[in-house]
């Protein structure tokens, strides 16, 4: 096992915060500091600059960097494989995944890979697609399914599946009978929109771009961090949204929401990402190709 004093530093030098760091550890921030200060001392050397709010490595800090990730990934490896010699797959996922996979595509296909190896200790961190990607690329998250294609150069993306993004507004809503939308009928209404970072958000800003509408020119009302708030939004009448078509199948069904197609038709891929260089235990590429898998077919 890993030294702890080491965790602790290769998360606050990969934050650059000590506040961070404790958040992506699950510790306190006077217990990171305590760790960091114990590091210092065991080399005799100060790791970080500290002034003015902010943090930066010093020569040293960045010595001790290059070897804590090359140890940290050894370390972890070594009792991945141990325990793959077992011959069964088990041991702890750490999965993220943006909001919209986690809430309406995630659950039954954690259900079944838990359901198929019941020694796998799954943990699900949910948040936007940039929150995901960067998780990743720190090594906190094994693999991230994210909906949109990564920005990182230190991860990789596979596309998985295709997932169409479609309006949805109030059945009173002035378009509600309306058999399809386009961008410039959309300007012309309130936008409750997703909020910076997520893959939605990103995918709607473009798709307007490409028809001559900038995004800042639209009529948002409000910018929401979960679909379930921006469906009630929505029902309320106060506004359309841009979502998922898988996310809104109930409430479309219930006759709550209306979902209309847009023309031309707005199409992503949804991407699966881990990083380049980390060692993929039997557990995580059981994993992606059970994901995968699954996706495939329910998008289909």
């Amino acid at each position: 096992m890993a030294d702890r004093r080491l965790q602790v530093f290769h998360a606050v030098a990969k934050q650059m915060s000590f506040t961070k760091a404790a958040d992506v550890l699950f510790m306190t921030q006077p217990a990171v500091t305590f760790q960091i200060k114990q590091l210092e001392e065991y080399y005799n050397t100060r790791l970080f600059e500290r002034g003015h709010g902010k943090i930066s490595l010093t020569p040293a800090g960045e010595l001790v960097l290059d070897y804590a990730e090359r140890i940290l990934a050894l370390s972890a490896e070594l009792e991945i494989r141990l325990k793959e010699m077992t011959g069964r797959i088990s041991g702890p996922l750490l999965i993220g995944a943006s909001t919209t996979i986690a809430e309406f595509m995630l659950p039954p296909i954690l259900g079944e890979f838990k359901a198929h190896n019941p020694e796998v200790q799954a943990k699900l961190f949910v948040a936007n697609s940039e929150a995901i990607e960067n998780r990743v690329a720190e090594h906190t998250l094994d693999i991230g399914l994210i909906e949109a294609p990564s920005h990182l150069p230190a991860l990789l993306t596979e596309a998985c599946c295709e997932d169409e993004l479609q309006v949805i507004v109030s059945p009173r809503h002035d378009l509600a009978q309306a058999k399809q939308v386009s961008p410039k009928q959309l300007a012309q209404y309130p936008y409750i929109s997703r909020e910076a970072g997520s893959g939605t958000r990103e995918f709607s800003d473009m798709y307007f771009r490409k028809a001559g509408i900038r995004p800042e020119d639209l009529k948002v009302e409000m910018e929401l961090g979960s679909p379930e708030a921006l469906k009630g939004v929505v029902a309320a009448g106060l506004g359309f949204a841009i979502m998922s078509r898988i996310a809104v199948e109930k409430e479309r069904r219930l006759g709550d929401l209306v979902a209309l197609p847009l023309q031309p038709r707005l199409i992503r891929t949804l991407s699966l990402v881990y990083p380049k260089e980390k060692f993929r235990s039997r557990l995580v590429n059981a994993f992606i190709e059970f994901a995968k898998g699954r996706l495939t077919s329910d998008a289909g």
